[in-house]
């Protein structure tokens, strides 16, 4: 499972630099100031899950079955998240109505959460 965690981490890290990178030189002349802001927020938060997911795979007080749950947690919610934020605030340049999916926000950010808060019960949980 942690290979799995590493290579996932490793990507999602790739491309949030890459996509960094993509929003301070390329899309700075597209978007306006408010869709490049939500761009960056899009490609912070990919990267703190990024760094997230490494810390779940190298933790070897955290049991397989919690870091699986963990795993698709971080996952699908990077994938709605940031995801979503990238296609809403690109629909300027790509002339697509990515509004339809705007309720896959919130509902990745949750699942952040939720990734974060089975990882503190965990701990909560766990005897000395």
């Amino acid at each position: 499972m942690n290979i799995k965690i590493f290579k996932t981490a490793s990507f999602f890290g790739l491309l949030a630099i890459i996509f960094g990178a993509f929003g301070a030189h390329s899309l700075k002349q597209l978007l306006s100031v408010d869709q490049l802001n939500s761009f960056e927020t899009g490609v912070k938060y990919q990267m703190y899950h990024a760094l997230f997911l490494l810390l779940i795979g190298v933790n070897n007080h955290v049991e397989i079955k919690t870091k699986k749950i963990i795993y698709w947690l971080v996952v699908i919610g990077i994938l709605f998240f940031s995801g979503s934020i990238y296609l809403l605030s690109t629909m300027s340049i790509s002339n697509i109505n990515f509004k339809p999916i705007g309720f896959m926000t919130p509902i990745g950010g949750l699942l952040l959460i939720l990734g974060w808060s089975l990882l503190f019960l965990h701990f909560i949980k766990k005897k000395q």
